[in-house]
């Protein structure tokens, strides 16, 4: 057996198909940081299909794909639907010898569930036996992140390992397979040959190998080790500890969560919060830190669907931009917005929820739940929740406000002007939007119920506030002159 990994047998892609992968791969890795997931990773789709063997855009691709699912270890909730047809490409293209193929067939799979191990599992077998080692260690080491202590995954890795002549690393993995199943043979002897082999040697790679951080190896081939990410270890290395020392106090799992997501690892902060649940009984507020966490991919894609909708209103096109991949229209662009606004609003919905039955005297959370309702047009249920919310002097003007809107959307503009008006006599001076808004409201619903007075004198309140604020100005005249033919 080598000791070294198997050439590639990829023949070199042309400086061309070289070119275009490194440009979507550099332009994937600016959309993926403003949470633009889904292009980005149909660029890097593209990097790796023009470029098989580069470990970079895989590695890329792989961490983008994990991050759109806000590294949730079970990707898109209807993954077991949408990838059956994939596995059963990826596994005829393996049988078949088609392992670039296999490899793209795979990489559908994982878009829907960056955590499925048997696409995993065949997947590396398709770079070993293209002779991309890293890349079959890589994707094996990326399995482990859910399955640490599976034989199959541990069995294959080992094997890589040994490829490589990395004994030590080979040895450990050997020695997990022997531990979950203490009857196999084959581990049973590698653990031997390998012992008089080499000599274990105290490294990183029990803790990688128990599944609590990356392989050594991938720390090989890219070795980043940056300021961000050593002040984040000296912040968690304290907390923990006082885990271990401590592990039923909630407190200490949010805040080292906390120190991972200004790191930029919430997969590391889920996985914390996840830690915690047993040990402190399923804290209310560690549950709760989950459900903003799953929200941070969403909203950061409705942010970056926003951003691309505003800059094709405005025709502004990407300095980048190329045929590479085909740019969506402005219909898709509103259609995902709308889908994604509408995600967020449900999300928040549940998230609001859950906070007002565990603290119902907390009326704040009824605001924000209400708000949230009337957005989402489940208007009755709003009302209910914002009357609550309207017990609270600190907070009346606000429910008021979205009240009246409620009301109105009802088409019923009494108790709508009602609460406007309710609104209107607490709003403090500080809240100079929420006056103007309110005098726009009740001088428009004026207006629309023939009290064409009323609005002008309104209308004047405001114009005298903001002239330009909702074209009040135009409004006004064209009142004025409704009034003056009646």
């Amino acid at each position: 057996m080598s000791d070294q990994p198997a050439v590639s047998q990829i023949p070199a892609p042309t400086a061309e198909s070289k070119r275009i992968a490194l440009q979507s791969f550099t332009k994937a890795k600016g959309l993926a940081t403003d949470g633009g997931f889904d292009y980005a990773i149909q660029l890097l789709l593209t990097s790796c299909r023009l470029d098989p063997a580069n470990f970079y855009y895989r590695k890329q691709l792989r961490e983008t794909q994990k991050a759109k699912y806000g590294n949730n270890l079970r990707g898109s909730r209807f993954a077991f639907l949408t990838t059956p047809r994939w596995k059963a490409r990826l596994r005829v293209a393996k049988r078949n010898r088609e392992y670039l193929k296999a490899l793209e067939h795979g990489e559908q799979v994982l878009c829907r569930n960056p955590w499925d191990q048997g696409a995993q599992l065949d997947m590396a077998e398709a770079f070993d036996a293209l002779g991309l080692s890293d890349l079959a260690v890589f994707t094996l080491d990326q399995a482990r992140q859910k399955y640490p202590r599976d034989a199959t995954l541990n069995r294959a890795l080992a094997r890589q390992f040994e490829k490589r002549g990395d004994f030590q690393k080979a040895m450990i993995l050997w020695q997990l397979v022997r531990e979950t199943n203490p009857t196999d043979v084959e581990a049973q002897h590698k653990a031997k040959d390998l012992a008089a082999s080499s000599v274990i040697q105290k490294g990183g790679y029990e803790e990688a190998a128990a599944g609590t951080k990356e392989s050594p190896v991938v720390g090989r081939i890219e070795a980043r080790a940056t300021e961000k990410a050593d002040r984040m270890t000296r912040e968690a290395e304290p907390l923990l500890t006082r885990i271990t020392a401590d592990p039923t106090e909630p407190s200490l799992y949010l805040q080292l969560a906390s120190v991972y997501r200004k790191g930029g690892q919430n997969d590391r902060a889920r996985a914390v919060l996840q830690q915690g649940l047993g040990p402190t009984g399923n804290a209310f507020q560690i549950q709760l830190e989950l459900m903003e966490l799953d929200l941070v991919p969403v909203r950061k894609n409705l942010e970056h669907a926003e951003a691309r909708l505003l800059k094709l209103k405005q025709k502004t096109p990407d300095d980048d931009s190329s045929a590479i991949v085909e740019e969506v229209t402005e219909a898709e662009l509103v259609a995902l917005r709308a889908n994604l606004i509408k995600e967020v609003n449900t999300r928040e919905i549940e998230l609001f929820r859950v906070k007002t039955d565990r603290a119902p005297n907390e009326l704040s959370h009824r605001v924000e739940l209400g708000t949230r309702l009337l957005k989402g047009d489940r208007v009755d249920e709003a009302i209910a929740e914002l009357q609550l919310a309207r017990r609270d002097d600190r907070l009346k003007w606000r429910a008021a406000l979205l009240l009246g809107m409620c009301f109105k959307k009802r088409n019923n503009w009494r108790l709508a002007q009602r609460n406007f008006e309710e609104g209107l006599a607490g709003v403090p001076e500080t809240e100079e939007p929420v006056k103007k808004e309110l005098l726009f409201q009740l001088a428009s619903g004026a207006a629309e119920n023939g009290d064409l007075q009323r609005a002008i004198d309104l209308g004047h309140e405001l114009a005298n506030l903001d002239f330009s604020f909702k074209n009040i100005g135009k409004l006004l005249d064209e009142w004025h002159d409704r009034l003056q033919s009646a």
